[in-house]
């Protein structure tokens, strides 16, 4: 109780540390061990009702506290607090902001999006007129950030894992052109697939585009990076990725701010050709970042994120990698760990570090989140030499999250299991929320295809995708954004006719447009379902860019007005929607229909806030 309580007592203090007085909500806290005594006392002496800490609706509690105990939690604001209790996206966030960015560019993503949305709340960002709108998709905001840092402005751009295939492209050339301004690229990696279609490792692009890459273990190394990574950008003259996964993205911790650095001044490149990729040109930049590899090494060899720490039992080496070297000192309380440990939290690996601990330890046990790119990397083609352990030989589990438990089995040491979890508190499948447009709209679709096969409905990434689960099991695909239009395309090209895209409004205009024109171009049997609920709302209900240009867009690609259609998902219109779907359906040829309804969750949100 105290320590829910706790949290929402962070709520109502306003940041002391920022140049504004505007107050702001979660962005800082007090100390767990000033706060404690005062959650567990405070209710009982203000004769308040625990019950309120559990009710849906906490308006109340946040009347009683700001009215009893917002002048005395002021008071304690200024004297004890040292440290700020951040997520790991909020410090990463702060981080950026403390490093002189002038820019976030993003595109909402599970669990990256909190990133952007901190530095869209705070008011030393509001103050400096940072910019953090939202991007159309991952390619165009990395794009608009090399922008700003082709005029000399320090910039981050935040993406989950699967959104840096978007930007792929973009993400491998920045590192041929390089950078005026610091560059970061945040991505957040999601093992386990908690909110996902894959749990790829970001680190294999780090790699791949070969720049430096940063791997925090804890909420303060996510700040730190995230502030002097726009230095260690500067200075090599390239993008740097800063990589993150769930658990770090979502828990909390205690985190020192350091000292805000200005904003650099408006500056063009030195170099008039810097950022022009013609083959001539590219193949000098290639080899100018092929030399720069011994640099990066050297500062890696050299970084404060890296180090060596002496064991007394050389049986075994470990080499731990982000948040898995946190993972791994739970074990120990008192710091230290019997085992030689090389901390890694900055690529490339460092060598120095690395033969040191191949030279003085029999095996080497590899711990890292993701995907075994540091394990394949020391094992070799042929595995000669030191025996290496980790994801690939069983030692750890090849796929999903690593966690305490999974460490303390690799290391021999006894743990135990637990209960089976009861059926009755087993997870769940999600579903739509009650009164949702996307129900009424798979329910008029549903009752459309009666009459053809099934397999038909192509979908996309969004809250729609639960349309493949009961009641509704409409939906076939779900593989990538803007993946349903080209699907539904592909399937009529087979012979599949009608085909039919689900696709959502925000997600048209991330990456659904280009499909729509391919099938314009070939006049495919398809008929697209944009069901628009005017917000990114997966993700929180971000704005967006779709709001109010979906039939324009449409037109504007080559679809026949005649056959463009936008209703209100509702279930008194159920009737006219299933005749609309027969109608189109049946039409030879583009057809795009748009249930329109504004997202339950972004409307009440929208009410509240009114108040």
């Amino acid at each position: 109780m105290a320590v829910r309580l706790y949290k929402w007592l962070q709520l109502i203090v306003p940041e002391t540390h920022h140049v504004s007085t505007k107050p702001t909500v979660c962005h800082t806290a007090i100390p767990m061990s000033v706060m404690a005594p005062l959650c567990f006392d405070f209710p009982i002496k203000m004769n308040l009702n625990w019950n309120l800490l559990f009710k849906p609706n906490l308006d109340q509690l946040f009347y009683s506290l700001n009215a009893l105990f917002l002048g005395s939690i002021l008071k304690l604001n200024k004297v004890t607090m040292q440290k700020h209790l951040f997520l790991g996206v909020e410090a990463i966030g702060q981080g950026a902001i403390d490093g002189g960015i002038s820019g976030v560019y993003a595109y909402p993503g599970t669990p990256s999006t909190e990133i952007t949305e901190f530095i869209q709340d705070n008011p030393l960002a509001e103050e400096r007129n940072i910019h953090s709108k939202w991007s159309a998709n991952e390619k165009t905001a990395l794009e608009t950030a090399l922008g700003m840092s082709y005029a000399g402005k320090r910039v981050m751009s935040c993406m989950k894992h699967v959104g840096l295939n978007v930007a792929a492209d973009i993400f491998v050339n920045a590192a041929m052109t390089g950078v005026n301004g610091g560059l970061i690229v945040t991505v957040a990696d999601d093992p386990s697939m908690h909110s996902s279609q894959n749990e790829q490792d970001s680190r294999f692009y780090g790699k791949f585009a070969m720049i430096p890459v940063l791997e925090p273990s804890s909420q303060q190394e996510a700040y730190d990076m995230a502030r002097d990574g726009f230095e260690l950008s500067e200075l090599t003259k390239v993008p740097v990725m800063l990589r993150i996964t769930t658990r770090l993205a979502h828990s909390r911790a205690g985190v020192v701010r350091k000292k805000v650095l200005p904003e650099n001044e408006l500056s063009l490149p030195a170099d008039p050709r810097q950022f022009i990729l013609l083959p001539a040109i590219a193949r000098r930049k290639y080899k100018g970042l092929l030399e720069s590899q011994s640099s990066f090494l050297k500062l890696s060899e050299e970084s404060k994120y890296n180090r060596y720490e002496k064991g007394t039992d050389h049986s075994l080496g470990i080499v731990a990698c982000g948040i898995a070297y946190n993972y791994l000192m739970e074990h120990f309380p008192g710091g230290t760990c019997p085992f030689p440990v090389v901390k890694v939290s900055q690529y490339p690996l460092p060598e120095n570090y690395i033969k040191r601990l191949d030279l003085e330890c029999d095996e080497i046990l590899v711990l890292e989140e993701g995907a075994p790119l540091v394990e394949e990397m020391l094992k070799g083609f042929f595995a000669n030499g030191t025996p290496v352990k980790g994801r690939l030989d069983g030692t750890l589990p090849r796929d999903g999250e690593l966690n305490p438990d999974l460490i303390a089995k690799a290391l021999g040491k006894e743990m135990f299991e637990g209960y089976a979890i009861p059926e009755i508190v087993a997870n769940r499948p999600p579903a739509l929320c009650m009164g949702c447009g996307h129900q009424d709209a798979y329910l008029a679709m549903n009752e459309a295809l009666a009459d053809y096969t099934k397999g038909r409905v192509f979908s996309d990434i969004g809250c729609y995708t639960l349309g493949a689960l009961p009641p509704y099991e409409t939906i076939y695909s779900c593989v990538d954004m803007g993946a349903s239009i080209t699907m539904a395309k592909g399937a009529a090209d087979a012979g599949l006719i009608p085909s039919i895209a689900m696709i959502g409004d925000s997600t048209f205009t991330h990456s659904g447009i280009t499909g729509l024109l391919d099938a314009v171009n070939e006049k495919s049997s398809i008929t697209i379902v944009i069901s628009d609920n005017e917000s990114i709302s997966m993700t929180g209900g971000q704005d967006s860019s779709a709001l109010g240009k979906i039939e324009s867009i449409c037109i504007g690609v080559g679809v026949d007005p005649a056959h463009i259609h936008s209703i209100v998902p509702l279930r008194k219109n159920h009737d006219e929607m299933v005749r609309l779907f027969r109608q189109e359906f049946a039409y030879d040829g583009v057809s795009v229909i748009i249930p329109r309804r504004e997202c339950i969750q972004k409307a009440a949100s929208r009410k509240r806030n009114k108040k």
